[in-house]
């Protein structure tokens, strides 16, 4: 009886207190934003940006500030058609642009999307692998761990579990201070930009491009909203989630690529992944660094494993409409958890392959997610710039010029890589 007044006395106190109640359901919108841009730290962007670090030194932060600002820009599209429309990306490609176009947008997402959940198992493998656990122990637990998580939750249990794995990403930030960098320097390269007629750094930068802004993160974003039920008047909230999503996942990136550029590029280490990167680490900044790394990346892996084979669900449920929900059971939605299913076995099996080389798959991946792209945001820019879809929420003039600034630089860089490969000497 007491504890019945007391709770009704709390009650009616939340009820009153309107700072409380905004403060609430701030919390209860946020998430899509956050989950979507720290899964894309994934594995392969941490090899990438561990590599843009260890090969180019501090040359390419002025690129990851431009990028960053792309990046709130793009997720905060997806966010808002979401919200507005209620509908995901790739059910709004197939209505706007016919069933054909739907087909290769989703047929090449999936090639890309398998290729990248093969390389967030062999991040798992790898990261334990250096704390003595077998690779044929670590992936196929971890791969049943998460189908479980995902088929028996709700998306919002989920969306908990995610945020909770995105904590992980503290672990590089501790990384980059302890490796002691010039902050004067550091500070120099993000003002001033440095750039090189050079095709690994141009293919570098394509593939730090392609992993910071993938394709998958649109469609993820968008259906997550959609799940979530938000609707038009959140988009101000979901903004606010997306903005503090998209700077805390460069930051992230930002410490990796410190990490590496003020100790392997220093001592011309080369890596070849993550977890060369984090061992490497270990003589110049202590064995706490290395360890501290590995864990980031096994969260980060975690996180984007669950999350890639989601997305590809979503998209191609969409695309052709099926069921789709995590809030769905298997028998209410069974091509979206069939497909989920099968990218995740796929995904799982593809590393316990005898020779393979996992960092050619997880480059590969990221140079594929760059070079497509631009096709992705076009059809973006296609559909929010569209009065009859969106109403009032169309895009403003500086959104559509930093979304097409992007999508150019990106085609001119593919331009001259591809002229550097047909004339070998024109980039040198």
């Amino acid at each position: 009886m007491l504890f019945a007044r007391l709770w009704e006395r709390l009650t009616d106190r939340l009820r009153q207190n309107r700072r409380l109640q905004g403060l609430i359901l701030v919390l209860s919108i946020i998430g899509p934003g956050l989950v979507t841009a720290n899964a894309d730290n994934d594995a392969g962007g941490i090899a990438t940006y561990a590599t843009v670090g260890a090969q180019f030194g501090y040359d390419m932060l002025w690129g990851l500030l431009l990028v960053t600002i792309s990046l709130i820009v793009v997720q905060e599209m997806s966010a808002r058609m979401g919200a507005v429309t209620g509908r995901g990306l790739a059910d709004l490609i197939r209505e706007e642009f016919g069933v054909k176009w739907a087909f290769v947008a989703m047929l090449t997402l999936l090639v890309a999307n398998v290729a990248v959940t093969a390389s967030e198992f062999a991040g798992m493998a790898a990261a334990l692998e250096i704390f003595g656990i077998s690779r044929y122990l670590t992936i196929p637990v971890m791969a049943l761990v998460i189908w479980w998580a995902v088929t028996a939750g709700s998306y919002r249990a989920l969306e908990k579990v995610f945020l909770a794995l995105a904590l992980t990403f503290l672990t590089y930030i501790v990384s980059g201070f302890m490796t002691h960098p010039d902050w004067g320097v550091v500070l120099r390269h993000l003002a001033v930009p440095t750039f090189r007629l050079d095709p690994q750094f141009m293919l570098l930068f394509v593939a730090m491009v392609g992993t910071t802004i993938t394709p998958w993160m649109q469609f993820y974003l968008q259906a997550s909203v959609v799940d979530k039920g938000l609707s038009a008047k959140d988009v101000g909230y979901e903004r606010l989630d997306v903005a503090v999503g998209s700077l805390w996942s460069d930051l992230v990136s930002f410490f990796i690529i410190v990490s590496t550029a003020g100790t392997l590029f220093v001592h011309h280490v080369r890596v070849e992944t993550a977890a060369d990167a984090a061992r490497a680490l270990e003589p110049f900044a202590g064995p706490y660094a290395a360890a501290l790394f590995a864990m980031g990346l096994f969260g980060a892996s975690v996180l984007a494993a669950a999350v890639l084979p989601l997305s590809t669900a979503y998209a191609m449920s969409e695309a052709f409409g099926f069921e789709r929900s995590v809030n769905r059971s298997l028998r209410e939605a069974p091509v979206f958890f069939s497909l989920f299913t099968a990218i995740v076995a796929i995904g799982a099996l593809l590393p316990l392959i005898p020779g393979l080389s996992l960092i050619r798959v997880m480059l590969f991946a990221q140079y594929l997610n760059g070079f497509l792209l631009p096709v992705i945001l076009i059809f973006m820019l296609k559909l929010i710039n569209n009065r009859q879809l969106m109403g009032k929420y169309v895009n403003g003039p500086v959104y559509n010029l930093i979304v097409w600034v992007t999508v150019l630089f990106i085609i001119a860089l593919t331009v001259l890589l591809l002229a550097g490969s047909l004339f070998p000497g024109l980039l040198t």
